[in-house]
Parts: structure tokens; C-alpha cells; sequence
């Protein structure tokens, strides 16, 4: 006959390979290292993160759709992860201020107890067995604690507030990003076309001393340098075709979008609001430090570690507390009675007296770590009145380049069709022209480039202010096009 400790034993074991399958991964699952110092180990890669499919607004998927910059920032913010990220978080704040108010309610627990137990008496000679259940019901409540409370409280909520500030910054910075990669792919669509108009002007030049070469007034050295700089031109258009292809996918994956998705944008403006910014850059920069979003979420920052003090402090102060619980019991056999009920009701008060100077250096880590958050929203009130100044004149030198480029460009076309003419006539040569005709590319290019960096610095000091950009959105015009590039 086996023991009865015995049996047991072979029970519980058994018991236990049974809820093997309960237990954490990570208490039964073998965990791998490498066999020796020169070799690797065979690992199995996780399993990829479901990701949700990107939104792509039906008319979008027409063939030759047109999207407005406002399209693309509403689209790429629809899908950025990066939104999404800080969006969960503001959500995970606002759980943090539920969580942190809980406190101030009391907690009510409700516990069903069973228990068999064996009584002997005269040596074992008499034996008494008891099978007792019943519920028990406990509520505890903190009645007062120096402002513990309050000071979680007060800290949770600043710090869903920072939160909500901090989704606004991540916004206004892909808001900024998709902008830029917009205007990006803009410019290089306005070089293209500023490319096939430049190799239009080299063929003119090339079919100008064809002619002359065939009427004997020109040498072959003259069409060749013409042939050449058609070359020149041909190979502009070809590298900038690329250009425009690979930034129309990095358009789309900003977006969120597959690089092959069919959509088209509008073309860059002719015409820009130069004079639209009035305000002075002191002006900006007030206004940059009352809305600028990552500041206003720095500062909060600031305060919850401020806050966190009290937090600290009140655990080392008394508190004041009430409990009570009520029971009911059942007994089986019922000797006396077939059930019993019990309550108690307990007020108590809690006075730390010595925790290993615990609650001193928390309090003194509290006020370094306030200090640190201090010093780094002040320390961003620079960067961020820096970034206001250099985004504001970095505007100003835009307009300026956009207005000289635009003079440039006109004292180049005019200095071209004067050559052009001067060779035709016979009294210029064919490096006047084609050194005219050059100047006239560079001159396109600088302009285009200047409108760009307009944009450019229009976006990068609206964000900078914290503020949008309606000039942006009202500025870039869309024209119809039935292909893309």
C-alpha cells in the first residue's frame, strides 16, 4: 500500500504538468544562447505587426487624379503612423487622470471563502469535522493624506494636457514634412518642363547654324558646338525625369500610400504672395512662445515635475484611513445554528516614522527632476525664438530671390533672343549665343528655385510659430493634367 504522502505528492505533480500550459511563456519556453563565442543562433523572427491598410479616398484611385496640397496633408496625416502614435498616448493620458482620481473613492472587495477543517479531542479519540463558506464584503477608504492625492491628480491631468500639446507638434511636423516633399516634387516637375523648354532653345540654335552652315556662312564647328550643347540639354531633361518619377513615389509613401499609387498634383505658381507676411519678427516670436505646441507641452512638463513634489512629500506625511467589512458564515453540520454574521468598522491613522531616508532623498530627486524639466522648457524657449528668427529672414531672403530671379530671368530671355537674332543676321557668333542661351537655363532654373524656397520658408516658419499654413493651401495651384510625368 502506497503512503498516502505519497499519493499526494503524485498528485500535485501531476497537477502541475498539468497547468504547464497555463504558466508564462517565459517560465517554460527554452530560452536560446549562442553555442560558443565564434557562432550564432538560429532564431525564428517574430511575427510581423498587423498594420491597418492604408486609407486611400475613393476618388483618388481614378486614373490622372489630381490632389491639391491640402489633399496630401489630409491624407498623410490619415495614415502616418507617427499620429497615430501620439494619438494612443493622448488616450493613455486621459486613462492615467481616470486612474490617478481613483483615490478618491473608497474600494469595495468581495471575497467567498469555503474551508474544511478537523478537530481532535482526548487524544484523537474523538473526532470533529467542520465545512464552513460564507462571502466577505470590505471597503476601505482614504479619508485624508496631506495631498498625495491632489498632487497625482494635478500631475496626471498636466500631463494629458502635455499630451494633447505634443499631438499637436507631431501633427504640424508631418504637416511640415509632407509640405516639403510636396514643393520638392513641385520643383522638380517646374525643372522638367523648364529642361524640355531649354532643349527647345538649343534645337533653335542648332537649326540656326544648320542653316547658316548650309548657306555657307557658318562652319561645321558651328553646328557641332549647337549639336553639343542639344546634347547637353537632352541629357537635363533625361536626369530630371528620374528625378520627377522618384519623387513622385516619396510623395506617395509620405502619404502613407504604395509609391505606384496613380494620382497627380498641380503645377508650381507663377504667382506669389511675396508681401503676405506683415507681422514683425518680434511679433511672430510672441506668438511662437504662446502657441508653439512643443513648448506649450515642455512647459506642462515643467509643472507636472513641480506637482510631483507633493506627490513624493505626502508619502512620508500621516494618513487617514477607514475600513469596514461584514461576513456571513455558513457551518456544516449546524450545531448550533446553521449561520453566523460579523462586521467591523475601523478608522486608523498612519504615521511614517523611519523608512531608511527613503522619503527624503525621493523628495530631494522630485526637486532635481523639476529642476531638469525647468531647464529644458527654457532651454527650448531658445531654440524655439532662434528657429522664429531664422525662419522669418530665411522668408525675407526668399521674396527677395524670388523678385531678382524674375529679373534675371527677364534680362536672360531678352539677351538670348538678341543673340539668337545677332546670329541669325550674321554678325554674332555661335558661342554668344550659346553662352546666352546657357545663362537663359540657369536664369529658368534659379527662378523655379527661388519660388520653390519660397515655399520652402513659408511652411518652415509657419511651423516654426506653431501656427498653419492657409497661404500654402490657398497658394499652389492645381491645373488638370490627363498624364502623368
Amino acid at each position: 500500500m502506497v503512503p498516502k504522502r505519497f499519493t499526494w505528492l503524485g498528485v500535485a505533480m501531476v497537477g502541475m504538468a498539468g497547468c504547464s500550459s497555463v504558466l508564462p511563456t517565459g517560465l517554460t519556453a527554452e530560452a536560446p544562447v549562442p553555442p560558443a563565442a565564434d557562432r550564432t543562433v538560429e532564431l525564428t523572427p517574430p511575427p510581423a505587426i498587423a498594420q491597418q491598410a492604408p486609407t486611400i479616398p475613393e476618388d483618388l484611385l481614378a486614373a490622372g487624379a489630381t490632389l491639391t496640397v491640402a489633399d496630401v496633408v489630409e491624407i498623410a496625416l490619415s495614415n502616418n503612423p507617427l499620429t497615430q502614435a501620439s494619438y494612443f498616448r493622448a488616450l493613455a493620458a486621459r486613462a492615467q487622470v481616470g486612474i490617478d482620481r481613483a483615490p478618491y473613492y473608497p474600494t469595495i472587495d468581495l471575497d467567498i471563502n469555503a474551508a474544511r477543517t478537523k478537530q481532535s479531542a482526548l487524544g484523537g479519540q474523538f473526532d470533529y469535522r467542520l465545512t464552513s463558506y460564507g462571502p466577505v464584503a470590505t471597503l476601505n477608504f482614504l479619508l485624508y493624506d496631506v495631498g498625495g492625492r491632489a498632487a497625482d491628480a494635478e500631475s496626471s491631468r498636466l500631463g494629458l494636457l502635455a499630451a494633447d500639446w505634443t499631438h499637436t507638434a507631431v501633427i504640424q511636423n508631418v504637416i511640415l514634412g509632407v509640405q516639403q516633399t510636396f514643393v520638392q516634387y513641385l520643383n522638380a516637375r517646374a525643372q522638367l518642363e523648364a529642361a524640355r523648354t531649354n532643349l527647345k532653345t538649343a534645337q533653335t540654335a542648332h537649326d540656326a547654324a544648320s542653316v547658316r552652315r548650309k548657306a555657307g556662312v557658318a562652319t561645321i564647328a558651328d553646328e557641332l558646338q549647337a549639336q553639343t550643347a542639344m546634347s547637353q540639354a537632352q541629357l537635363a531633361v533625361d536626369r530630371l525625369s528620374g528625378q520627377v518619377l522618384a519623387l513622385r513615389g516619396a510623395l506617395a509613401t509620405a502619404m502613407g500610400l504604395p509609391a505606384n499609387t496613380p494620382y497627380d498634383v498641380g503645377n508650381l505658381p507663377e504667382d506669389l504672395p511675396v508681401d503676405e507676411v506683415s507681422k514683425t519678427v518680434e511679433d511672430l516670436i510672441a506668438e511662437a512662445r504662446s502657441v508653439r505646441p512643443d513648448l506649450a507641452a515642455a512647459r506642462l512638463e515643467a509643472e507636472r515635475a513641480d506637482v510631483h513634489i507633493n506627490s513624493v512629500r505626502a508619502d512620508g506625511l500621516p494618513s487617514l484611513f477607514a475600513s469596514a467589512d461584514a461576513n456571513r458564515t455558513y457551518y456544516d453540520p449546524s450545531t448550533y445554528a446553521k449561520y453566523g454574521d460579523s462586521w467591523a468598522v475601523r478608522v486608523g491613522l498612519n504615521i511614517p516614522i523611519f523608512r531608511g531616508f527613503e522619503t527624503k532623498y525621493s523628495v530631494q530627486k522630485a526637486k532635481d527632476d523639476a529642476a531638469v524639466a525647468a531647464a529644458e522648457a527654457e532651454s527650448l524657449e531658445q531654440q524655439v525664438i532662434l528657429q522664429v528668427w531664422t525662419s522669418y529672414y530665411g522668408l525675407q531672403t526668399a521674396n527677395q530671390l524670388v523678385k531678382t530671379s524674375r529679373d534675371l530671368l527677364a534680362s536672360a530671355e531678352q539677351s538670348e533672343r538678341v543673340a539668337l537674332g545677332r546670329y541669325r543676321e550674321g554678325v554674332g557668333t555661335i558661342i554668344d549665343l550659346l553662352t546666352a542661351q546657357s545663362a537663359l537655363a540657369d536664369a529658368r532654373a534659379e527662378e523655379i528655385l527661388a519660388r520653390s524656397g519660397w515655399f520652402y520658408a513659408l511652411a518652415q516658419l509657419a511651423r516654426d510659430t506653431g501656427v498653419a499654413s492657409p497661404t500654402l493651401k490657398a497658394a499652389v495651384s492645381v491645373t488638370k493634367e490627363g498624364a502623368t510625368p
